[in-house]
Parts: C-alpha cells; sequence; structure tokens
C-alpha cells in the first residue's frame, strides 16, 4: 500500500529560474520544428501515410504546448491575488481564468474537507467544467452528477480507494458541462492525513485532456486506416501478379517458331518488374509470341495505362483478344482497330498502346501495325535502326481510329526487339532508341535469341526503373 501524504510535509524546493527558463527555450524550438514538419504534410487527406504523419505532428504539439504551459506555471509560481480583493473564504474560487480558453485554464486543483464537508476549486476547474464560478464548489458525493454515467463507477473506485486505503489517485473520466459538450479530465490525487492518522482531506489536480485524447483517437485511426490501406496494397499485387502470371504465355527461356519450319524464329522474352524500393502495384504490360494455324508467327506487345487489379484484368482482357483475332487470321492493322474498339467500350476508360507482328517464314516477311507504342527495333550486321513507324494513336484515345500497317523483309541473323515504354522510362524517346541502338554490337556477337535478352536485362534491369517493362526477341535462323 502506498504510503499516505502527511498534512505537515516539507515543500519541496523549486528548481532555479535559470535552467526553467532554458528548458522553456528548448520545449519552444522543438515546438516550432515540429510545426514545421505539420505544414509540409498534404492536409487534404488523399494518402494514409500523410495522414498518419500529419495526426502524431498534431499529438506532439498538443503535448509539447501543454509542456510549455506547466514550465511556466512552474518558472513563475501561482498567482498573486488582486490587492484590492480579499482572499475568497473556503468554497469559493481563487482567481479567474485567464481569457479566451488559454492553454492555463486546463489545469484545475480542488480539495475536500471531509471533517467540515467544505470543497475549495482553484478559479480553472470551475473553468474546465463549465460551471459558475460564483456557485459553490462540489462536494465529493455532488461531483459524480456531471460525470457520464459509464465513467461514474471508475471515479468511485478512485475517490474510495483514495479515501480508504489512502491510495494516490491517478485515473481519466469524462463529464458533461452544462452546455452539453463533454471534456475528458484526468484526474491526479492523494489523501492529506489528520493528527489522528485518519483521512482528513483529499486534494486533487483536474486537467481537460479532451484534445490530447481527441489527437490520439486520430492517431489510432489513422494508423489502422494505414495499415488496412497497407494490407489491400499487398492483397491487390498478389492477385495481379497471379493474375499476369497466369496470362502472359507460359514458355520460358528459348521458343523455336514455327516449329516444323526450317527457317524459323529464335524467341526469347522477359518481364522486368518495377525496380524501386516504393513499388507495391503491378502494371499491365504483356508480350506474346503465337504460332497461328496459317504456319505464321504472331509477335506482340503492349501496355494498359495504369497499375493495380483493375489494370492486370484489363490486360488480360486484351491479351485474350489479340491471341483470338490473330488465330481467326487478322491482319495487325485491323486487329489494333478492333482493339481500340474494344476498349472504347469497356466500362472502365483505359488507355493502352501496343504493337503486333505477323512473321511469314518462306518469304520471311515480317507485316507489323502500332498503337501509340515504340516501334520495333532492327539489328543487322552489327547495326541497329529503328523499323519505320506505321503511326497510329494510343488505344482507346480516339473512337474510330484506323491503324496502317508497314512490310519489312528480314533476313537469316537479323535480330529484331520489341519492348515496352517501361524499359526505359526516365529518358526522352530518342535518348531511348539511342541506348537501345547502342547493343548491336553485342547483339551481333549473340548466338541466341535468349543471350540477347540477358544482354538486355543486365543494361536495363538494375535498380531504380520506375515502371514494369516486357521485351520480346525474336533471331531469324538461318
Amino acid at each position: 500500500m502506498p504510503s499516505p501524504v502527511s498534512a505537515d510535509r516539507p515543500a519541496a524546493q523549486p528548481p532555479g529560474r535559470g535552467s526553467v527558463e532554458a528548458l522553456i527555450t528548448q520545449a519552444r524550438r522543438l515546438k516550432g520544428d515540429v510545426d514545421a514538419v505539420r505544414r509540409d504534410t498534404r492536409s487534404d487527406g488523399s494518402d494514409p501515410e500523410e495522414r498518419w504523419q500529419r495526426a502524431l505532428c498534431d499529438l506532439a504539439l498538443h503535448q509539447l504546448d501543454d509542456l510549455d504551459t506547466h514550465l511556466a506555471q512552474l518558472r513563475d509560481g501561482p498567482p498573486p491575488a488582486p490587492a484590492e480583493s480579499p482572499v475568497p473564504p473556503a468554497g469559493r474560487p481563487g482567481p479567474a481564468a485567464p481569457p479566451g480558453g488559454s492553454l492555463l485554464s486546463r489545469v484545475g486543483s480542488a480539495e475536500w474537507n471531509l471533517l467540515t464537508d467544505e470543497a475549495t476549486w482553484s478559479g480553472e476547474l470551475y473553468e474546465i467544467l463549465g460551471l459558475d464560478p460564483d456557485r459553490p464548489a462540489l462536494t465529493l458525493d455532488e461531483l459524480p452528477s456531471l460525470v457520464l454515467d459509464e465513467d461514474r463507477p471508475k471515479l468511485t473506485a478512485m475517490v474510495t480507494d483514495c479515501l480508504v486505503d489512502a491510495r494516490p489517485i491517478d485515473g481519466e473520466f469524462r463529464v458533461v458541462r452544462p452546455d452539453g459538450s463533454a471534456r475528458t479530465v484526468h484526474m491526479m490525487g492523494e489523501p492529506v492525513l489528520g493528527a489522528d492518522g485518519g483521512t482528513a482531506s483529499m486534494w486533487a489536480v483536474l486537467r481537460d485532456v479532451s484534445e490530447l485524447r481527441s489527437s490520439q483517437r486520430t492517431v489510432r485511426e489513422t494508423r489502422d486506416s494505414l495499415t488496412r490501406h497497407r494490407r489491400q496494397e499487398q492483397t491487390e499485387h498478389r492477385i495481379a501478379a497471379e493474375l499476369q502470371e497466369a496470362v502472359l504465355p507460359p514458355w520460358r527461356g528459348s521458343l523455336r517458331l514455327p516449329h516444323q519450319e526450317p527457317v524459323a524464329l529464335d524467341l526469347a522474352a522477359h518481364r522486368l518488374p518495377v525496380a524501386t524500393a516504393t513499388a507495391t502495384l503491378i502494371g499491365g504490360d504483356w508480350y506474346e509470341a503465337l504460332e497461328l494455324s496459317d504456319g505464321q508467327t504472331l509477335l506482340s506487345v503492349g501496355d494498359l495505362t495504369g497499375q493495380g487489379v483493375a489494370v492486370a484484368s484489363g490486360m488480360a482482357m486484351l491479351l485474350g483478344a489479340v491471341r483470338g483475332m490473330a488465330m481467326a487470321g487478322t491482319e495487325p492493322g485491323e486487329l489494333l482497330t478492333l482493339l481500340n474498339q474494344l476498349l472504347d467500350t469497356a466500362v472502365q476508360p483505359a488507355l493502352g498502346s501496343a504493337v503486333c507482328c505477323r512473321y511469314q517464314p518462306e518469304t520471311r516477311t515480317l507485316v507489323w501495325a502500332q498503337a501509340g507504342h515504340p516501334a520495333p527495333l532492327l539489328y543487322r550486321d552489327g547495326t541497329g535502326r529503328l523499323l519505320n513507324t506505321s503511326g497510329g494513336v494510343p488505344l482507346g484515345a480516339s473512337p474510330g481510329a484506323v491503324y496502317g500497317q508497314s512490310v519489312v523483309t528480314l533476313r537469316p541473323g537479323d535480330v529484331l526487339l520489341l519492348h515496352t515504354d517501361g524499359l526505359v522510362s526516365g529518358h526522352g524517346r530518342t535518348a531511348a532508341v539511342d541506348r537501345l541502338l547502342d547493343l548491336a554490337p553485342r547483339f551481333g556477337a549473340a548466338r541466341t535469341a535468349q543471350d540477347c535478352v540477358r544482354t538486355v536485362v543486365e543494361e536495363f534491369g538494375g535498380a531504380g526503373r520506375e515502371d514494369d517493362a516486357c521485351v520480346l526477341v525474336a533471331k531469324v535462323t538461318a
């Protein structure tokens, strides 16, 4: 059991005024630094992490405000009574609380004399509880009338423990003021023993912590919101990754198409995920190499803008349409025209880009079309060039758009490179093309398409890339 407080205990010596001033200066400097951080955080509520940071700053500012106030009270001591006013009698308030709801009004004191049943309150306590300072202070029996019903047992237990078992009081309860507003009050107190060893009175300091508790609730709510948001992102990432894995071509490593033709394409492809540390969602990039029913080969890469499950689902829809129309014999230009119509009529508006090619092995002819996408690159005899663009707006950008076609004849040993924009994100279009064309000597020395893909990954697969990417390499066999 804690030792009871003696009524005649010696007063503690206050700390030096200079040391308190130094603490006040440090607290105010820290408060300014926290406030600067708070101003730098967005207040539109669009980002859960920003809301979390702002709530923490609000909480810290409340606590630093209180620290500043208490240090000032410690430095200045209790305010003197006005010279023209007599000291108020027991049961009447002391000096009036500062106007305007200042921080000083958030801490009050009280003493209840059990022998005379008198109560003495400071003016600040009247301010906290919203009571008329001209009315008598409430006794311990009357105090619960201000407390919310569900908190009365807590207050009763604290007071009983203090009076009966001489235990210090340290707890909170909520009060309803006469104007109907609710406040949260933190009460700290101790019993004061009389000459006979019995409890003669009880004193307490009561602090209005409503704003502090409100800030703490905001912190908890924003923390929970941020946790839910992160869990949702993780779930979306997993679903999008599984969906992308399910719809991209099942083959890994090298592929030779058409299977039965002596003049064929040696194929290899790779998907490069986002390489930044903060990446959480998956984009809508795809690649495809497919042997068609007429012996030709479909080559395609594309990208649906955005990230997440909806984009991965839209990418799956587009890739399925590409495969179906190509198997039906649709030429690249007409295929992109139909894809554009498909996006235009989709429930969720979307933009995309793509390049589609059909390769005829007997004549080594490549027919291709593009829709807002980088054109294929052709590497021959140790040099590279960009194929003449066939034009075409992005998919979903213009209803009724028509896409033209281009034709090029390939030779044995030629290397064809198709890629999505994310491969060289952060660079201008010309600089991106130049970087890719600089790979020509290494492609010329490569024996297989897989070797070429490894070269691309070595050059562009490092940290810092801000978007997903797909690369598809086709090497014409002799």
